[in-house]
C-alpha cells in the first residue's frame, strides 16, 4: 500500500481506478438526485411505508413484476432506493481503490467522507419515511447535492488533467469568485429545499419570505456568473477558461426553469392574471409537464453545484501553483517546479 502523503503520484505510478470509480459514482448520483426530485414532485416519498425493506421484503428481493409493473409512485420510490444502494456499493469500492492505490491522504479522506455522506443520506431517507418528517426531508434534499459535489471533486483530483503542470495565468480573485459562486448556489439550493418541503400549515408570509430570498440568491448567482465570464476576456484561464461560460449557459437555463417551475406549479405571475388571453390558464397538478420542469430545475441546480466545485478546485490549484512558483529562485523554470506543490496545498484545503 502506498504511503499516506499528500504528494501527487506521477502519471506512470498513478492507478486509474480511483478516478474510474469516482466517475462511476458521479454518473450514478446525478440520476439518483433526478429521481429523488421526481419522488418529491410526485409526493411518492411514502409510497413504501417501511424501511429498509420494501413491504416486508429485502430491498433487493422485492418482486420485479410488483415493482416494474406496479403504480408509478411505487416504481420511482423503490427505484430511488435501488439507485441509492448502488451508489453506496460504488462508494465502498471507491474507498477501497483510494486507500489501496492513492498516496494523497486528503483524497483518501474525501473518499471516506463520500461513503459517510451516502450512508447518512440513506439513513435520512429512511427516517423521513418512518417518521414522516418534513424537516428530515429538507435535510435529505440538501445532503444529496453536497455528496454529488464531493464526488465530482474526487473525480477532478484523481483525473489525468490534475496531474498535468498547472497554468500560471490565474489570479487569487478568480478563485474567490468561484468559491463565492459555489457557496451562493448551495444556499440557493437550501432555500429551494425549504420551498419544496414547506409545511401546508405555514403562514403565507413565510412562503413569501422564502420565495423572495430564493429570488434574491438567484440574482446573486447570476451576477457572480457574469463576473466569472467577464474575467475570461482579460486572460486565458488555462484548462478552466471554458468552465465559466458553460456555467453561465447553465445559469440561463436554470433561471428559465425557475420561471417555468413557478408557472407550472403556482400559476401565472400576478400582473398576468388580469390579462384576458391568460384567463383559461390551468395548472395540472402532478402532470407530466409539471413533474418534468420542476424535477429538471432541481437536477440542474445540483449540476451547477458540481460544476462550481470542479471550477473552484481547478482554479484554486492553478492559483496556488502560481503562488508557489513565485517563491522559487529566478532561475527556476515552470518545468522545474514540482506540479504537486500546489496540489499538496489545494488537496489539503479541499478536506
Amino acid at each position: 500500500m502506498a504511503e499516506s502523503t499528500d504528494r501527487l503520484p506521477s502519471a506512470s505510478n498513478r492507478s486509474p481506478w480511483p478516478h474510474r470509480w469516482a466517475v462511476a459514482l458521479a454518473a450514478i448520483t446525478f440520476p439518483l438526485i433526478w429521481v429523488g426530485g421526481l419522488v418529491t414532485t410526485q409526493d411518492a416519498g411514502m409510497a413504501v411505508p417501511d424501511w429498509p425493506g420494501t413491504f416486508g421484503y429485502n430491498l433487493f428481493a422485492y418482486p420485479l413484476e410488483s415493482w416494474w409493473s406496479g403504480p408509478w409512485d411505487l416504481f420511482i420510490e423503490h427505484g430511488h432506493r435501488l439507485l441509492g444502494a448502488l451508489a453506496g456499493f460504488v462508494a465502498i469500492l471507491l474507498v477501497i481503490a483510494t486507500w489501496r492505490s492513492e498516496s494523497r491522504r486528503s483524497v483518501r479522506l474525501m473518499a471516506l467522507g463520500a461513503l459517510v455522506l451516502v450512508i447518512l443520506q440513506g439513513t435520512l431517507g429512511g427516517v423521513r419515511v418512518l417518521a414522516a418528517d418534513r424537516e428530515i426531508a429538507k435535510l435529505h434534499g440538501c445532503v444529496g447535492p453536497a455528496f454529488f459535489a464531493l464526488v465530482v471533486a474526487i473525480a477532478t483530483m484523481t483525473g489525468r488533467a490534475w496531474a498535468e503542470p498547472a497554468r500560471r495565468s490565474v489570479r487569487t480573485s478568480d478563485w474567490v469568485w468561484s468559491l463565492l459562486f459555489l457557496i451562493a448556489v448551495y444556499v440557493q439550493l437550501v432555500l429551494g429545499a425549504n420551498l419544496r418541503h414547506i409545511a401546508v400549515e405555514a403562514a403565507p408570509s413565510v412562503f413569501r419570505s422564502i420565495v423572495l430570498f430564493h429570488l434574491g440568491t438567484a440574482a446573486i448567482v447570476a451576477i457572480i456568473g457574469v463576473q466569472m465570464m467577464l474575467l475570461t476576456f482579460d486572460y486565458r484561464l488555462g484548462t478552466t477558461r471554458r468552465l465559466p461560460w458553460r456555467i453561465g449557459a447553465l445559469i440561463v437555463v436554470q433561471l428559465a426553469l425557475g420561471a417555468g417551475t413557478w408557472l407550472v406549479k403556482y400559476g401565472l405571475f400576478e400582473p398576468l392574471d388580469s390579462w384576458a388571453w391568460f384567463a383559461n390558464w390551468v395548472v395540472p397538478a402532478k402532470g407530466m409537464l409539471q413533474a418534468n420542469v420542476v424535477t429538471l430545475h432541481v437536477a440542474v441546480g445540483s449540476a451547477l453545484i458540481a460544476m462550481g466545485a470542479n471550477q473552484t478546485l481547478r482554479i484554486g490549484r492553478e492559483t496556488l501553483f502560481a503562488a508557489a512558483e513565485t517563491t522559487t529562485t529566478p532561475a527556476a523554470t515552470a518545468s522545474s517546479v514540482p506540479a504537486d506543490r500546489a496540489d499538496q496545498r489545494m488537496s489539503g484545503a479541499a478536506v
